[in-house]
């Protein structure tokens, strides 16, 4: 099946990765761990951006998320880093990006 974007869902150590470009960098990232460089490596991290609520009709509204493809702790300077690894930027991961800054004050790395 043909993806909107051209990607290619991709398996690697039994975790399924939308794209080959995410794949990829869970590997360079699988040995920044293996040499220190990194810590406590996460995939899909989620983050709410607007939390559940009731509708003035009663019904109720799902939370907005947003979900990073890795967050880890950079052991240089004890950073946490939120990443993305993008190849196509749609109008919602922009505002989603958004978001994260305003609600949580997150800047996401993207490669």
């Amino acid at each position: 099946m043909k993806r909107k974007y051209g990607n290619r869902k991709t398996v690697i150590d039994g975790y399924t990765f939308d794209s080959k470009r995410e794949a990829t960098r869970y590997g360079v990232l699988k040995m920044f761990e293996a040499t220190g460089q990194i810590a406590d490596l996460e995939l899909q991290p989620r983050f709410e951006l607007i939390p559940k609520q009731r509708r003035s009709d009663g019904k109720p509204e799902r939370a907005c998320e947003y979900v990073a493809d890795f967050r880890y702790t950079d052991t240089a300077t004890g950073q946490t880093v939120i990443e993305d690894a993008k190849g196509m930027r749609t109008r919602d991961y922009i505002i989603k990006r958004k978001l994260l800054l305003q609600v949580h004050g997150i800047s996401v790395r993207e490669v």
